[in-house]
């Protein structure tokens, strides 16, 4: 079931990109919307690589600090798709990945991940063990 609601929305979404981009074409032009195409792609990986930083920075902060780096993961999981969107040719992945690479808007997804998480855990369908390595 979660299968194919996920094929869905990968459907609707190619199908807006397309639709974004046919737009944008007939507005601007070809070479123009090919140069905002690449200019986003290029601004996605530049900004996924300083965030990426900072991001890491902090993780290793808090651990060095005997703390558990948990918004720092959630803000690198966020980090991670933000950039791989920005990378994906398409002006409505550009918004959403842009919005999850800024600090002042990452946090409202980081809220809905970590609520996400949690809802999982506490459901059972979601389980985190410190399991490690067996000795043979």
């Amino acid at each position: 079931m979660l299968l194919k609601r996920l094929m869905w929305i990968v459907i609707v979404f190619v199908l807006l990109e397309a639709c974004g981009i046919y737009i944008v074409q007939r507005w601007i032009g070809g070479w123009p919307t090919f140069l905002l195409l690449l200019a986003g792609a290029v601004v996605g990986a530049l900004l996924m690589q300083s965030e990426g930083r900072k991001v890491w920075g902090e993780a290793r902060r808090q651990l060095s600090s005997g703390q558990m780096p948990g918004h720092a993961i959630l803000d690198g999981i966020c980090v991670l798709a933000g950039g791989l969107l920005l990378i994906v040719p398409g002006f409505l992945s550009d918004l959403v990945g842009l919005a999850m690479l800024l600090p002042w808007t990452r946090s409202l997804f980081r809220l809905g991940l970590y609520g996400w998480l949690a809802a999982k855990v506490q459901s059972g369908s979601f389980r985190i063990s410190g399991g490690g390595f067996r000795r043979f």
